[in-house]
C-alpha cells in the first residue's frame, strides 16, 4: 500500500474529460495568458469559494504549479546575496527554488529570520548591487501546509504579509490544498482579512491537481498583484511557458464546476477517518492535519525512519517526515491518496501492529 506519494488515483471527472475531447483540434500557439473564459472561470472560484475578487486579467496560467514555484525566485530576479525564506517543514521545491535561481534559502517560520539584515527600501522585483549581504527578496508561505497540514488563521497570514511588506518582500503563497478544510477553514493570503484589502507584493498559487484530480494535466494559476502578475506573463511568453490549449478548456470546466469537488472531498474525508483511526489504535499520534491530502505522525519511541521501516514490515509505505526538513524527523507523512480498496487494505494491517 503505498501511502508515500500525494498524487491522485480516482478518475477525472468527466465534465473535464469532456472539454478536454472537445478542445483536442487545437493546431495554433496557445496564449500564455489563457483564455479569457479560463482566467475568469479561476476569477469566480476565487470568489464563490473563497471570499476573493480578483480580476480575470490578473490571473496567469501555469504549467502545474511545481515549475511556477521553482521558477519564482529566478523569474523575480533572485541570485546571490539575496534570500529567499520558507517554512520549516516544506515541500523541498521551495529550497530547490532558490538554489536554481543562486539565491540563499532559508528555512524559518518567522519573520525576520534570525541573523538576516533588513532590505533596504528598493523595489522587490529588483536586484540592487547596493543591498546589504543576504536581503529577503521573496517569502514562501504554505496554508494547508504540505506535509503536516497545518493551517494558519487569517491573523497569523496577515502578520507574515506585513513582515514581508516591511522588508520589501514578495510574498507568494501556495494555497494548493486550500479547498481540503477538515477541521480548520484555510483562508487565501488575497482575502480582505489577511491582505488588508490590497495585494501589493502578494502572489497566491492555486492548482487544480488534487481538487480535480488532474495532477496529470500539469494545470494551475498564480494571481494577486496585478503589477508582478503582468511582469512575471511577460517573461513566460519569452521563456514560452504556455499551458497546451486543451488543457485550457479542460482547466475551465474544472474550475466551473463544484460538484465533482465536493464529492472528491467526500472520498478524501473518508479516508482520512478510516486512516486516522488506524493510525491511532496502532499507536501512531496524529499532529495538525487540520486540512489537506496527508496525516503528520508520530509513534513514542520512534523517530521518522524506525516508524518508516515498521509500516514497511506490514506493506505500508509512508514518507519520512525529515524529507521535508529536519523538525520532521519524528514524523512520518501519510498520504490519503489511495483507492478505496488499498485503503481498506492499509487498515487491516495497521490492526496487527496495535
Amino acid at each position: 500500500m503505498d501511502l508515500s506519494v500525494g498524487t491522485p488515483v480516482d478518475p477525472v471527472p468527466g465534465v473535464v474529460q469532456d472539454a478536454l475531447r472537445a478542445a483536442a483540434d487545437a493546431p495554433g500557439y496557445p496564449a500564455t495568458h489563457g483564455t479569457r473564459a479560463l482566467r475568469e472561470a479561476a476569477a469566480g472560484w476565487l470568489a464563490r469559494c473563497h471570499g476573493v475578487t480578483v480580476d480575470p486579467d490578473a490571473v496567469l496560467p501555469l504549467i502545474g504549479t511545481k515549475e511556477f514555484i521553482a521558477s519564482l525566485p529566478t523569474l523575480l530576479g533572485c541570485g546571490p546575496g539575496d534570500t529567499v525564506v520558507y517554512p520549516e517543514l516544506a515541500y523541498p521545491t521551495y529550497d530547490i527554488g532558490a538554489r536554481l535561481a543562486g539565491a540563499d534559502p532559508v528555512a524559518a517560520d518567522e519573520l525576520p529570520p534570525a541573523g538576516l539584515p533588513p532590505r533596504p527600501q528598493a523595489s522587490a522585483t529588483k536586484t540592487t548591487a547596493s543591498a546589504p549581504p543576504g536581503p529577503v527578496r521573496l517569502v514562501w508561505v504554505n496554508s494547508p501546509s504540505n506535509p503536516t497540514g497545518r493551517v494558519l488563521s487569517a491573523g497569523q497570514l496577515a502578520g507574515a504579509v506585513r513582515a514581508a511588506r516591511d522588508r520589501g518582500a514578495v510574498l507568494a503563497s501556495d494555497e494548493c490544498y486550500i479547498g481540503l478544510g477538515w477541521t480548520a477553514e484555510p483562508v487565501s493570503v488575497l482575502h480582505p482579512d489577511v491582505s488588508g484589502g490590497s495585494f501589493d507584493g502578494l502572489l497566491a498559487v492555486h492548482s487544480v491537481s488534487k481538487r480535480s484530480n488532474l495532477a496529470g494535466y500539469r494545470a494551475g494559476f498564480v494571481t494577486g498583484d496585478p503589477a508582478l502578475v503582468a511582469e512575471l506573463l511577460e517573461i513566460r511568453k519569452h521563456a514560452g511557458m504556455m499551458m497546451p490549449a486543451p488543457v485550457q478548456a479542460a482547466m475551465t470546466a474544472a474550475l466551473g464546476d463544484d460538484a465533482h469537488a465536493e464529492q472528491q472531498r467526500s472520498v478524501y474525508a473518508a479516508r482520512r477517518e478510516q486512516l486516522g483511526s488506524a493510525l491511532d489504535k496502532a499507536g501512531w499520534a496524529i499532529t495538525h492535519s487540520e486540512a489537506g491530502l496527508y496525516l503528520w505522525a508520530s509513534r513514542p519511541g520512534h523517530d521518522c525512519w524506525s516508524s518508516v521501516d515498521l509500516l514497511a514490515g506490514a506493506g505500508i509505505l509512508v514518507a519520512p517526515g525529515e524529507f521535508y526538513g529536519p523538525a520532521g524527523a519524528q514524523h512520518i507523512r501519510v498520504a490519503l491518496t489511495a483507492t478505496d480498496e488499498r485503503v481498506a487494505a492499509a487498515v487491516r494491517r495497521l490492526s496487527t501492529l496495535a
